[in-house]
């Protein structure tokens, strides 16, 4: 790939301009208008997990409102502040990045954890000014005046130079620095990598100018290749990967001051999926989504170099707005392949079709942009359906499905209303109408959300009759350097295809349309049915008999299943799973890998890994299994009531459009389910 940073559009520059000028006016918001999201993205500079976020605001909101319903609780999530929701998800905690000024009826005191800091460098972090007194106080920072009232709470950036006085007493901020002696490292691996650069405390290091990200794990990573970065004179711990596909090379060392030293370490490939026609993309990255820093096309080229990512999609879309983040990017590059795109790595920008009441959806391989983004927003009707709405994206030519699907785990033998949970929370709740109606081609089968529940949704597709690939997105932003899983490296999860003949978006597009894949955390996962893989149907005849081979690489894997329609056909340890199966209606095979939460493993739930389908036909008749059928009519049944409960709909007409939708599907499975 090309070393070079790829040139920037005029039009693309200025956009970038206006989301630093969005940035230095409104903190990591943007200025957006304030929705859950939104308030969510509030805390995220301090790394604090969703979880924490959204159990510290649902406990705040509902002792204030103890007898609303989960649509008002939802409603009311933009009356929440930021200040309260971090102390309460803190719980008295501090951070590497936020200090604590804690004022209690017997003084004022500072709590932190103390920053190691080259001689000469000043520190910017932020003050959590916590008060648990009963009457209000003053707190002076750099001349101005913060009011504290009873039992307040503030956030209030600061520096090491700062100047902090409480009840009129200085407050000493040398508990914020740890001073050191400077020596320079030179990190070299010969191909561009992902390092990480850590002390004994675990502050991370970085070269200068390059965001300072910080992974799911919180691990401090950065990009590149023969880099040079200022780090303290004292022990280190370098190390080196590049994707799943490798493994983790690392050295200890302590670095000479006022020396440069020279480190050369690369990591062990695991596996080599493009030498057999396999490529791994990332379908939902994000390069500005607001955050706290702007993300920009030489980043994206430095992630996707040194991830070893095969294809990455830059998504462009809204926040809780109208402002669409990178349009101005697919405007100029809609239909293209990025500058930094090979034979072997292939980059384009795409869309998020966004509906937080019916699903978001991403768009990949669009040859120009679509003249709608988005429903359902400040104050907009959530009109028309997204069957309807992403109709010209298909238009367009491209590859679509559902992203970050489900959010709480469900099982297989739960009810439709385990994954119809309320709120607006951009669940993918149209996914069981628009497959039935071939709308839509895969699902995000690994994601950022609950796996384990759209895995459930997946298969209960699958043995409704559903032609669904098994597909991977991230929702990686580069435009976050600490926000958990969002600021992890696109290509965390990936889909692979299997692509016949050169990788182009057109041949990863129809690889993918055609099932043949498998989505992954890290595994490399194959399934095999008597010489067929993923996406190929076998014509059976009742009582015919198959063999099915399930195989895994990678450290992380614990368990290897092969499953089909009925449930759980094989288990195994990793390696080598076979069994045979003697089909006597029609079913499906796929194989799925776990494992227990692992380093190479960025998901919240573990090592996972699942193929699409290898399709078992009897007498020419598809997957119809009667469980399934009656659980997708019991779903759209309670997704209508949904609708008629919680859309924000114009007139009785776009209530009908959206019933017209669910019927059509209801037809569907009802067809299906009277060939059983």
């Amino acid at each position: 790939m090309c070393d070079a940073d790829p040139p920037v559009p005029p039009a693309v520059a200025r956009a970038l301009e206006e989301y630093r000028e969005l940035l230095r006016e409104h903190g990591p918001t943007w200025g957006e208008p304030a929705n859950g999201f939104v308030r969510q993205i509030e805390t995220s500079a301090f790394l604090l997990d969703e979880a924490d976020f959204w159990m510290a605001g649902l406990q705040r909101l509902l002792a204030r409102y103890p007898d609303a319903t989960a649509e008002e609780i939802d409603a009311r999530v933009p009356e929440l502040v930021a200040a309260e929701v971090v102390r309460d998800a803190l719980a008295g905690r501090v951070l590497d990045n936020l200090a604590a000024l804690r004022l209690t009826p017997d003084g004022a005191s500072l709590e932190s954890v103390p920053r190691t800091l080259p001689d000469g460098r000043d520190l910017r972090t932020t003050l959590l000014i916590d008060s648990s007194r009963t009457a209000p106080a003053t707190v002076r920072v750099d001349g101005a005046d913060h009011d504290i009232p009873p039992g307040g709470v503030r956030l209030v950036p600061i520096t090491s130079e700062s100047s902090v006085t409480a009840d009129g007493t200085p407050i000493a901020l040398d508990g914020l620095v740890r001073r050191v002696p400077t020596g320079r490292l030179r990190l070299r691996a010969g191909t561009p990598c992902r390092w990480t650069v850590v002390g004994a405390d675990g502050q991370g290091w970085y070269p200068a100018g390059a965001p300072e990200r910080i992974d799911a794990h919180r691990t401090p990573y950065f990009h590149g290749d023969d880099l040079v970065l200022d780090v303290p004179a004292e022990p280190l711990t370098v190390r080196v990967t590049r994707g799943m596909e490798h493994g983790t090379a690392e050295k200890a060392l302590t670095p000479e001051a006022g020396a440069e030293t020279l480190v050369e370490i690369a990591p062990e490939r695991l596996y080599d999926a493009a030498a057999r026609g396999w490529y791994g993309g990332d379908m939902h990255v994000h390069m500005n989504w607001t955050g706290d820093t702007v993300g920009t096309p030489a980043q994206a080229a430095a992630v996707q170099r040194g991830e070893d990512l095969h294809v990455l999609n830059l998504v462009a879309g809204n926040v809780a707005g109208e402002r669409v983040y990178d349009r101005e990017a697919l405007e100029h590059w809609a239909g293209d392949d990025l500058p930094w795109s090979d034979a072997t790595h292939l980059a384009r920008l795409g869309v998020e079709y966004r509906n937080d009441l019916l699903g978001h959806l991403y768009a990949f391989g669009v040859d120009a942009p679509p003249g709608r983004y988005h429903t359902g927003f400040a104050g907009a009707p959530d009109w028309p359906p997204n069957g309807e709405g992403y109709r010209e994206l298909r238009e367009r030519g491209a590859l679509m499905g559902y992203s970050h699907p489900f959010h709480l785990p469900a099982d297989d033998g739960d009810p439709p209303a385990a994954l119809l949970t309320a709120g607006r929370n951009c669940s993918a709740r149209e996914i069981v109408a628009d497959a039935a109606l071939g709308l839509v081609d895969t699902l995000d089968v690994v994601n950022h959300s609950s796996i384990q529940a759209t895995a459930v949704m997946y298969r209960r597709l699958l043995g409704a009759g559903n032609r669904l690939a098994a597909t991977a997105g991230t929702d990686a932003m580069l435009s976050f350097q600490r926000r958990g899983n969002q600021s992890s490296p696109p290509g965390w999860g990936r889909v692979y295809a299997r692509v016949d003949g050169p990788l182009t978006a057109a041949s990863f597009a129809d690889a993918v349309r055609c099932g043949r894949t498998f989505a992954t955390t890290g595994p490399w996962l194959e399934l095999e049915v008597d010489g067929h893989g993923p996406g190929d149907v076998l014509d059976l005849a009742p009582g015919d008999r198959v063999t099915a081979t399930a195989r895994t690489v990678g450290p992380e894997v614990a368990t290897v299943q092969l499953r089909t329609a009925d449930g759980v056909l094989a288990e195994g340890p990793p390696g080598e799973v076979t069994a045979e199966l003697t089909v006597d209606r029609p079913t499906y095979l796929v194989a799925v890998a776990t494992g227990p939460p692992h380093p190479r493993s960025m998901s919240r739930g573990g090592a996972f890994a699942h193929t699409s389908p290898v399709h078992l036909h009897v007498d020419g008749r598809p997957a119809a299994r009667e469980d399934d059928l009656r659980w997708c009519l019991d779903y759209l049944d309670g997704l209508e009531d949904m609708i008629r409960r919680a859309a924000r709909l114009d007139g009785p007409g776009q209530l009908a459009g959206h019933l017209d939708l669910l019927d059509r599907a209801r037809a569907v499975y009802r067809t299906r389910l009277a060939g059983t």
